[in-house]
């Protein structure tokens, strides 16, 4: 994967898993809450996989 493509999904894992902690903490359920903490957390990794390869180049 290219850097463009790590920080798209990046974005979109973000936004998923805030989506996901909100709908969790609005329902209360604990369940939905964590797996949008999870789902953020990829983004942030994928962000900085994204941001590594911007760097060094994407051929690493």
């Amino acid at each position: 994967m290219g850097e463009l493509t790590d920080r798209a999904k990046a974005a979109g894992n973000k936004i998923a898993g805030a989506a996901k902690e909100a709908a969790g903490d609005v329902t209360g359920n604990d369940r939905l809450k964590a797996e949008g903490a999870a789902q953020k957390l990829k983004g942030d990794a994928q962000n900085v996989s994204g941001k590594v390869k911007g760097a060094l180049g994407d051929d690493i």
